[in-house]
Parts: structure tokens; C-alpha cells; sequence
């Protein structure tokens, strides 16, 4: 499997890749997904792919060198909406010529990528693709993609990340993001691809690839999980039948009247008697006659 997240900021923009792919438990390897497109001073642009990795493969490949009807490629497009729409016209061809195939041995196409960079003379932009070859483009309101297993790293950068976050803590979140990936789903996997680029620079800016020994890496998800500890330790258990607004960690009060929905008991089964609370039996008993007395 993979996990991919890709940001645009104003300050530019963030790609983070693992790079884990897996066929079963027993066949597990290394395969980069997070490639560059990149013609220095004219523009820079990030190509993440997720989904059947022959499938991933041959788009790749065939994205350097594919020439549209109209003469146009990945290298010549005069922005990067036309760049993403010869993404999509290489996906529908790769559909075209495997896609039939594919289906007779029961594969879906399944592939989905993440797409960003700057072409000269507009701003940094950012891309969904799907399978289909469509595409949609993050905005102020979402400024970030997810692709493959997303759900573990979203919190974190749903709490984070704006537009105007700077790109240093982008990829900070974003590792974080990553990390909490790791945890919690072994089809993603070391090593990571690292790519944060200043706007306007028209090259890839930093670039990092990042394994088990990374000491950065190493010291966030570990001090990430120790603060993460100390936080949740550190808040107040919630209060029970408590008097209402008497504390911020009021769960229910005592003019609360929620129940849960009870199903009936069936015909025949008689109700056991009711047992009283600790608190009512201590009472009962330090009120009852003692023998001997």
C-alpha cells in the first residue's frame, strides 16, 4: 500500500511519499513513488503515484516522453493546468491500451496520484488525479491531497495546516502525519521521500530521503508520542452525575436524563432483582442494628 501527502502553501509547497509496496505478507519491497519533473528555471513539478504499481509504472514512464494531438507534453505546457491535463491523457491511454487486459484477469485499473509544482509566470498549484484521468485542484478552503492509506495521518494536519503555514512546519506536520501512518498500518513502510519547495525557485528546493537512522525523523516521533502521553495524562477523567457547570470536565449531570436504548427482555425471562450501588449497601449497612447490642 502507500501513503502520500502533498501541500500547497503560500510559501509553496510539501510532498511526502513512502515507499512500501506489498503483494502479501511475503512479498514486500522498496519501490520510489515520488518522481520530479523538473527543467530548472522554467519549471519544477512532482509527480506521486498510488494504487496498481504496474499501473503507477507505465504512466510514469510514459508521462517523460508522451506528445498530445496537439504537439503538447509535460515540458512544453504553458501552466501547470495544461501539465495536469497531459497527466490525464497519459492515465486514459495507459487505460486504453492495459485497461481491457487488466479486466480479463480481474485487476481493476486502480490508480491515483498527487500532482503539484510551478511552471514560470504563475503561482504553485496543486492536483488530485483519479483513475479515470479527471483531477481536481486544492485550494485556500483544502490546501492539501491525501492519497492511499489517509485516514491515520488526516488529524493532525486538518488541526496544522493553513495556507499560511510556513513550509518547514508543513513538513514537520507532515511527517507527524506520516508517522502516525507507520504506527497504525504496516503497509506503509520506510524508506520516506521528502520534498519541499520555495515558490518562485523554479528547482526542487530541499529534498531529503529519509530511512530508520534519520535522526530528525527519529527524535519527532518520539518526543511526538511522549508530549501526545503527557498531554492526554495531564487532562482531567471526565465527572460523573456531577452538578451541572460546576467544572470543565463535567461529562453528565445530575439534570441530565440521557438512557440508553434498552432492548425488552423476551417472554419468559423474569427480571433479576436490582442490585443496589457499593455506596447504598456501606449505608445500608452502618445503619442496620448491630448484633449483640
Amino acid at each position: 500500500m502507500t501513503y502520500c501527502v502533498g501541500m500547497r502553501l503560500d510559501a509553496g509547497l510539501v510532498f511526502l511519499a513512502d515507499s512500501r509496496t506489498n503483494a502479501g505478507v511475503d512479498q514486500v519491497s522498496t519501490t520510489r513513488k515520488l518522481s520530479v519533473f523538473e527543467n530548472p528555471g522554467d519549471r519544477m513539478m512532482v509527480l506521486m503515484t498510488a494504487g496498481n504499481l504496474s499501473i503507477s509504472q507505465a504512466v510514469r514512464q510514459a508521462l517523460s516522453n508522451y506528445t498530445s494531438a496537439d504537439g503538447m507534453t509535460i515540458w512544453n505546457a504553458p501552466n501547470m493546468y495544461e501539465a495536469v491535463r497531459v497527466v490525464g491523457d497519459v492515465v486514459r491511454a495507459v487505460h486504453k491500451g492495459d485497461g481491457g487486459k487488466l479486466a480479463e484477469f480481474g485487476v481493476d485499473f486502480n490508480i491515483s496520484m498527487i500532482f503539484g509544482g510551478q511552471v514560470k509566470g504563475e503561482r504553485c498549484r496543486l492536483f488530485y488525479i483519479y483513475s479515470a484521468g479527471n483531477f481536481i485542484e486544492a485550494h485556500d478552503e483544502n490546501p492539501y491531497f491525501q492519497i492511499g492509506e489517509a485516514k491515520y495521518g488526516k488529524p493532525i494536519i486538518d488541526r496544522v495546516v493553513t495556507p499560511q503555514t510556513a513550509l518547514d512546519d508543513a513538513a514537520k506536520c507532515a511527517l507527524i502525519s506520516m508517522d502516525s501512518t507507520l504506527r497504525s498500518n504496516i503497509s506503509v513502510g520506510l524508506p520516506l521521500d521528502l520534498l519541499v519547495y520555495e515558490e518562485g525557485k523554479l528547482a526542487v528546493t530541499r529534498f531529503v530521503t529519509i530511512d530508520e537512522q534519520n535522526q530528525y525523523f527519529q527524535m519527532l516521533r518520539n518526543s511526538w508520542g511522549q508530549q501526545l502521553k503527557s498531554i492526554f495524562e495531564n487532562m482531567e477523567p471526565p465527572a460523573w452525575d456531577a452538578a451541572p457547570q460546576v467544572a470543565d470536565n463535567v461529562l453528565s449531570s445530575s439534570n441530565m436524563h440521557s438512557k440508553p436504548v434498552r432492548m425488552p427482555l423476551p417472554a419468559g425471562i423474569t427480571p433479576a432483582p436490582a442490585v443496589l450501588p457499593l455506596q447504598s449497601l456501606a449505608e445500608q449497612s452502618a445503619a442496620s442494628p448491630q448484633h449483640g447490642s
